[in-house]
């Protein structure tokens, strides 16, 4: 006889059974969001009263943002994959336009041309960009499998669009989103069956071309001497890196507990932006690290998962879809975490979910939803096959 009821925790370390959709993914993305939230209304309340006098005025427009993502999260969970994959062409081309047009009219924010200002909302066409790209990758993936594989037309092909809208991105200038962009579609193509010879010669180009764009950009240079060592230059290009390193240094193991950071006291510059997990780190310490680093490499991995279940079930469009975006969610995470840890140089990017952001929160919360449609459709057909078994 049991004295103590046994805890059944299937439902949190399995894939979700007899639902219609997962709702581990679902949890995952909600609890980023809600430590995002969290953490943007601790890390902002000095940049609140400096610049408006409300220590909560990023907390409200982070939280109308949440909003905003969870509705159009749900629109987007109501457009079957079939139109994505049908109207991917055009979602790129008018992504292309939107790049085009911050050029033109865009809000100049600390010398970079990023954003176009729709009211009070400023919109960052490169994050809509990533999502855009991807999905047409997608679908040429499915179109050209056998080019891809075959013949360096077929390779360079996706290569060509990649280029064009990296030197749209560069224009504003935007590198961070760019390798992001980069690396996603050689994981793509390398998804698809593409030769190794043809990622030996593009890897060695890509590295050529990110070194040529640092040491050809002053302020780009400053970033990586100051990354390599930021103690030499404390008040100056190693200012932010040395800032971030003394708020892990000062969280520990436990923190020093939520709301008690020192350096969001306007010693961290827009903490609760790029570099928010400094601030965590030092209120929650290494154990709200590990716990959101966790929820990161899950949510990539649920990603990875579902792609390979589709893939292996003959859904290649939305196969490669849900491994390009694990493979963005990924790699934007390491790169976010090393910047603010000083493994990698700055480059912007931000915490998928939780930095805050309007643009990168909403098409990230879209993201996701994809996620949740492609498995939602594989469960409902696979549902339907097994009961016209049954009969």
């Amino acid at each position: 006889m049991k004295l103590v009821p046994s805890l059944d925790f299937d439902w949190f370390l399995k894939p979700s059974q007899g639902l219609i959709y997962d709702r581990q993914l679902v949890i995952l993305a909600l609890s980023l969001m809600a430590i995002g939230l969290t953490m943007v209304a601790s890390a902002s309340i000095a940049e609140g009263i400096a610049l408006n006098d409300d220590p909560f005025y990023f907390v409200k427009r982070h939280s109308a943002f949440l909003l905003l993502c969870l509705v159009l999260s749900g629109l987007v969970l109501q457009v079957p994959m079939s139109r994505w994959q049908q109207f991917s062409g055009a979602f790129l081309i008018c992504s292309l336009l939107l790049l085009v047009l911050v050029l033109v009219v865009g809000r100049n924010v600390n010398g970079s041309t990023r954003w176009l200002a729709l009211g009070p909302i400023n919109v960052q066409p490169a994050e809509i960009a990533k999502l855009a790209l991807f999905a047409f990758l997608a679908g040429f993936l499915v179109r050209r499998q056998a080019e891809v594989r075959g013949q360096w037309k077929g390779f360079l092909k996706p290569l060509a669009v990649m280029a064009t809208m990296s030197v749209l991105l560069l224009m504003q200038p935007d590198l961070g989103s760019v390798v992001v962009l980069f690396v996603t579609t050689i994981g793509m193509l390398f998804l698809a069956g593409a030769r190794l010879s043809q990622f030996i010669s593009l890897i060695v180009l890509g590295c050529s071309l990110v070194g040529f764009l640092i040491v050809s950009s002053p302020y780009r240079m400053r970033r990586v001497t100051s990354f390599l060592n930021p103690w030499e230059d404390p008040f100056g290009s190693g200012y932010q890196l040395t800032q971030s390193l003394m708020a892990f240094g000062r969280g520990g193991w436990l923190g020093e507990g939520l709301g008690n950071s020192i350096q969001k006291l306007e010693y961290l510059p827009e903490a609760h932006t790029d570099f928010v997990f400094a601030i965590l780190g030092e209120e929650l310490g290494f154990t709200g690290v590990l716990l959101v680093l966790l929820l990161q490499a899950w949510l990539a991995f649920k990603a990875l998962l579902i792609g390979q279940k589709v893939l292996l079930g003959g859904r290649q469009y939305e196969g490669y879809l849900a491994m390009g975006i694990g493979i963005w969610f990924s790699f934007q995470t390491v790169v976010n975490v090393g910047a603010a840890s000083g493994l990698l140089p700055t480059k912007g990017l931000t915490l998928p979910l939780v930095s805050y952001g309007g643009s990168s929160l909403l098409v990230i919360g879209a993201a996701v939803a994809i996620l949740v449609r492609i498995d939602h459709e594989w469960r409902r057909d696979n549902m339907q096959a097994r009961q016209r078994e049954a009969t």
